[in-house]
This record gives structure tokens, C-alpha cells and sequence, in this order.
């Protein structure tokens, strides 16, 4: 695949290439409308052909920043991630702050169930006896996205 510029003459390249490209990306997997751009701009095509193509592909619904913000939260939640991870994550990838509370919203319910997940993947569900432990499982969870009140309450839960 080539990664050079498509064309010496950025007016010469018709708005139907760019769409083509976009759609042949499309595709492949969902993606926010910034990594969209940013594949496109990487590839060579203008801006301002960019930016009306992308416009007409999420009236059209076929670029769905809630769809892709839904199914990019789903694989990561499944893969051991927790909602303060996600939600960055989302965010770098420029999805609008509203969708990005929306979308955690919808999984609001999964989170303690896979931090048990992670816990037993990782510690095989022991709960430390001294404080130094419960700080090195807290960081590992902090680092996959964890809150302190969700880390709490699964020692809590696993202390009855």
C-alpha cells in the first residue's frame, strides 16, 4: 500500500476518490471521524474534499461516531479495560465528549462483573492481607482503568 500523495495537483482529485477511500477504510472497521481524516489526509487528498466527503458519509449514516464509540468500548471493556481508560481512549480518538458519557453509561452495569474478571485473570481472585499487596493490585487496576470506588468495592465485596 502506498502512503504517498495521491496527486502533485490536490485540485485535480475528484470528490468520488476520496469517498471510494473512505469507504474502502469503512470497510474494514468502524472509525471515528478524526481517524478517518487523519488516514485520509495521510494518504495525500485535501482537506476541504475531506471534510464535504465526511460530511456526506455521516448524514448518510455510513461514519457513526456512537456506532464506532459503542463497539470500540465493548472490545476494549472485554479485553480488561475500565471506563476511565476507555473513556481517554474515545476521547484521543475524537469522539464528542457527550457520546463518550452516553456510551459508559450503557455499561455502567458490566463494570464490577469484569473487574472480578481481571482480578481473577491477574491475582487469581486472592485478596492481599497487608496493605502493600492491596496497593500493588489497586495500581494494576488503576492502570487498566479502574476507579477507586469500583477497586474498593471489589475488596469489600471479596472481604465478606
Amino acid at each position: 500500500m502506498s502512503w504517498a500523495p495521491v496527486s502533485d495537483k490536490a485540485g485535480s482529485i475528484e470528490p468520488a476518490v476520496v469517498r471510494a477511500k473512505a469507504l474502502e477504510l469503512l470497510a474494514r472497521r468502524e472509525h471515528s471521524r478524526l481517524e478517518l481524516r487523519q488516514k485520509l489526509l495521510q494518504r495525500g487528498y485535501p482537506s476541504d474534499r475531506i471534510d464535504s466527503v465526511l460530511d456526506q458519509l455521516m448524514a448518510e449514516r455510513l461514519l457513526d461516531e456512537g456506532r464506532y464509540a459503542e463497539l470500540y468500548a465493548c472490545n476494549r471493556a472485554d479485553k480488561g479495560y475500565g471506563p476511565l481508560r476507555i473513556a481517554c481512549e474515545l476521547r484521543e480518538r475524537g469522539v464528542p465528549e457527550a457520546l463518550v458519557g452516553a456510551t459508559l453509561a450503557l455499561l455502567a452495569d458490566d463494570w464490577p462483573a469484569k473487574l472480578r474478571v481481571l482480578h481473577h485473570k491477574r491475582f487469581k481472585s486472592m485478596i492481599p492481607a497487608d496493605a502493600a499487596g492491596r496497593m500493588q493490585q489497586t495500581r494494576v487496576f488503576r492502570q487498566h482503568g479502574f476507579s477507586l470506588d469500583q477497586i474498593k468495592a471489589l475488596f469489600e465485596q471479596n472481604d465478606e
